[in-house]
This record gives C-alpha cells, sequence and structure tokens, in this order.
C-alpha cells in the first residue's frame, strides 16, 4: 500500500488515499519517488480540458529510485536514479519515423492501461503514463530515463516537464538566435523554463509578462530584463520596449484564446509565435485573412517542447551544471501530496512559480 492523489472523476476533487500497486512485470520499472512537480496539465487532467481514462492517479513531472525491475528491462537497476518520461516515443509510427517523436502517436497509448487498484478493489488508470503523484510507482521501462549525474533527484523531477518544455520551446520550436529579443506571455514552472532557456540562447532582450506584480523579481532572477503587467494594451507596451517594432519571437503559456493572441501581435512585423499553453477545444482565436497577409507572422503549436528527451536531457544537464540554468529557483512552494489541491487553486489564481510534491 502506498499513498497516491487519485482523480476520482473528471471535475471531481482529488482524493489522497491509500492504493495497492503490483510487482512490475515483464517490461516495467518500480520506482521510489523523491519528488514530482505540480504541473497545469496535471489541472488540465483534472477539470476535463485534457481526457485520459478515470478513475487515475495523476501527475507526470517526476524523479525518483528503482526500486525493482522486470524481466527484459536492461536501462536501469535497482538502486539507479532515473527521471520519468509522461510521452515515451514507440519508434515505429509516421511522425517516430521522421523524427519528431515528440508527436508519436502512441506516446499517451499507456493511459488505458490499469495501473493500481483502491483498497475497496476499484481500478486505477495512470494518468499521463507514470502516476508520479504517490510515493511510489510502476512504469513501462521506455518512461524511465537515467538522470543525469550530480543533479539532486529532488531537483531533476523538474526535467521531466517543465524544464524540456520550456527549453525546447526556445530552442527547437521558436530556434531564438543570439541577439533577438524574446516575450514571455505567463510566468508559471514553464514560463520561467522559458525565460532561462531564453538567456542561455543569447537573448537580447526578454519581456516577461504576468497577471501578478509579485512574479516580477522571479521573472528577473530567470533571466527577464523588463516586466509587464498583462492588460488589454500588453501588445502596445511590447512594442514601446522595442523601438515601435515588437519582439522577434513571443513564447505564450497560458493557453488562453485572448493571451495567444496579445502574444501574436507583440511580435514584429515577421515575427514567431510559439504556443505552449494548453487551451480547451472550445475556445477559438480569430485572425482575419488580410492581417495574416500584411503581416507576416508565423503561429505555431508546441508539444512537449519539441523535444526528444533522450538527446535533450544531457544537454540541460550540461547548463544545470555550469550554473547556465537553475532548477531550484523554479521551486516556489515545496509540498506533501495533501498539498496538491491548494497548488491547483494557486495555479487558477496565477500564483507562484512550481509547486513541488516531495516525499
Amino acid at each position: 500500500m502506498v499513498r497516491a492523489a487519485v482523480l476520482p472523476a473528471v471535475g471531481a476533487p482529488l482524493e489522497i488515499t491509500d492504493i495497492v500497486l503490483p510487482e512490475p512485470g515483464p517490461g516495467q520499472v518500480r520506482i521510489a519517488l523523491a519528488a514530482a512537480g505540480v504541473c497545469h496539465s496535471d489541472l488540465s487532467l483534472s477539470n476535463g480540458t485534457m481526457r485520459v481514462p478515470v478513475p487515475a492517479v495523476l501527475g507526470h513531472e517526476g524523479a525518483g529510485t528503482v526500486l525493482a525491475v522486470g524481466e527484459g528491462v536492461t536501462h536501469v537497476a535497482p538502486g539507479d536514479g532515473v527521471v520519468l518520461n509522461w510521452a515515451p516515443s514507440c519508434g515505429a509510427c509516421f511522425h517516430c519515423g521522421i523524427g519528431e517523436v515528440w508527436l508519436c502517436a502512441d506516446a499517451l497509448k499507456g493511459t488505458a492501461n490499469l495501473h493500481a487498484r483502491r483498497a475497496d478493489g476499484t481500478e486505477l488508470h495512470p494518468g499521463l503514463n507514470v502516476a508520479a503523484f504517490a510515493e511510489e510507482t510502476v512504469v513501462a521501462a521506455n518512461c524511465v530515463l537515467p538522470a543525469p549525474d550530480g543533479i539532486p533527484l529532488t531537483d531533476a523531477a523538474l526535467l521531466g516537464c517543465a524544464v524540456l518544455t520550456g527549453y525546447g520551446a526556445i530552442h527547437h520550436s521558436a530556434r531564438v538566435r543570439e541577439g533577438e529579443s524574446v516575450v514571455v506571455f505567463g510566468i508559471g514552472g514553464v514560463g520561467l523554463a522559458v525565460l532561462q532557456a531564453a538567456r542561455i540562447a543569447g537573448a537580447s532582450k526578454i519581456i516577461a509578462v504576468d497577471v501578478s506584480p509579485a512574479k516580477e523579481e522571479l521573472a528577473r532572477q530567470a533571466g527577464a530584463t523588463d516586466y509587464v503587467i498583462a492588460s488589454a494594451t500588453t501588445p502596445r507596451e511590447i512594442r514601446k520596449l522595442t523601438g515601435g517594432q515588437g519582439t522577434d519571437v513571443a513564447v505564450e503559456c497560458v493557453g488562453r484564446p485572448a493571451t495567444i493572441r496579445a502574444a501574436w501581435e507583440s511580435t514584429r512585423r515577421g515575427g514567431r509565435t510559439t504556443v505552449v499553453g494548453i487551451g480547451g477545444k472550445d475556445q477559438e482565436v480569430t485572425f482575419n485573412a488580410l492581417e495574416i497577409f500584411h503581416w507576416g507572422r508565423s503561429l505555431t503549436g508546441c508539444v512537449y517542447g519539441n523535444s526528444d528527451p533522450a538527446r535533450d536531457l544531457p544537454a540541460l544537464a550540461d547548463h544545470i551544471r555550469a550554473g547556465r540554468f537553475d532548477l531550484s529557483m523554479m521551486v516556489t512552494e515545496r509540498i506533501a501530496l495533501d498539498g496538491i489541491p491548494a497548488a491547483f487553486d494557486n495555479m487558477v489564481a496565477g500564483q507562484g512559480g512550481r509547486a513541488l510534491v516531495v516525499f
């Protein structure tokens, strides 16, 4: 029996309860979690913006220590530190075949599996494959990657989603070049990673935009050169800060139509907007045909930072060990499992950076 955060139904409150985990079968790994980040995607799962089978154990950003491995698992062994990969690539679908592993058609296939059960026998699914909101979890072997040397596992948990997403949004999706200007909308966990990645890329001006004045110090610590409180006039303020032109790149980390539109309007003619935030299917962003032609801007979706974890984790580890990327500054609250509902409330209210469940 281990403690876990269970979503009993879409829209229902999380329940912190005991679950019964099976021993790892062939091709599986059992892990004792060191920490798990509370990501906005977990909130999206709980409120139905993203759909997975329920009831489920949520949590997808985590790291821990291998307790046991099933038959056929050779790349990790008991005692190894690992980072969870919630979107493993199958290696066989069309997108994997052309190198776009972040768009793997089967990445979330495992969410339909049965993961564990409650004490009353109710069967549970593994949220986004890895069920990280639990003291221990059992996952498919392709959902674990060796943790980088020299990085505490509690910090390494953030590598499983926020950091890969934010780093990839800058380096793989927007492809920011040295000297370019960047504006980042939404300074939560992912936004803080985007700011740090923009600084690493050599951006000349990095503007952070958020509804909360309280996040300015945190944003500047992550690399922001300017801070703007979000309002109806935000694109105009961004242009004032960039000689009347707008930024070369905008990265939207909120997932709301108004914010996506504001990010697009904040870029210069010919600028690039990358949308990281996840909105609902009933939320629409509108453009007229003439402005699309006139402004020559691009608008691009970004899944998991367009990242390949096996490729990108070693590069990120080098930046972290060299002091160029600070994982610990992204964490504004360390909590227990029963603190997750309050962390969800803080996200809805636009407060704080990353909340981290520490086991």
